[in-house]
């Protein structure tokens, strides 16, 4: 019996995000290798964020639970030109290794607390791709 595996975001992010080259793509070249992004955020430059994620429904014994098996996240940061000035990808193990700061003293909003919140939300999802995790 084949498994039926949900998809969403960017097919195949990891391969498509090696063909953009950091002060050579631009935005008209983001968009025709990747699509629209699936979220954007302006600060001093703008940060496009590019997602791919697959479920799969488990084992019928687990009555329709499903199973996550990609979860990719791509960070583009593009300069006030339209030039590609930074990316950085995050596969499923790296954003389960990746280990980020609770602790913080600054009340603005800056790049960093945009994409520690994106990660944080992004795990949370990981460990609980339904939302039906009973919360303390």
């Amino acid at each position: 019996m084949n498994k039926v595996i949900k998809k969403h975001g960017v097919r195949n992010l990891e391969k498509k995000q090696e063909k953009l080259i950091i002060l050579e793509s631009n935005k008209n070249d983001i968009r025709k290798i990747l699509g629209p992004p699936s979220s954007e955020s302006v600060f001093d430059n703008d940060l496009w964020i590019f997602i791919e994620r697959e479920i799969v429904n488990d084992k019928l014994l687990k009555l329709g639970k499903e199973k996550l098996i990609t979860n990719n996240v791509l960070f583009l940061e593009i300069d006030s030109k339209g030039l590609l000035i930074s990316k950085k990808f995050y596969d499923i193990n790296e954003m389960n290794e990746a280990k980020l700061s609770e602790l913080s003293t600054e009340s603005k909003y800056t790049k960093k607390s945009f994409i520690y919140d994106f990660l944080s939300s992004m795990r949370q999802k990981i460990n609980d791709p339904l939302g039906k995790r009973k919360k303390p």
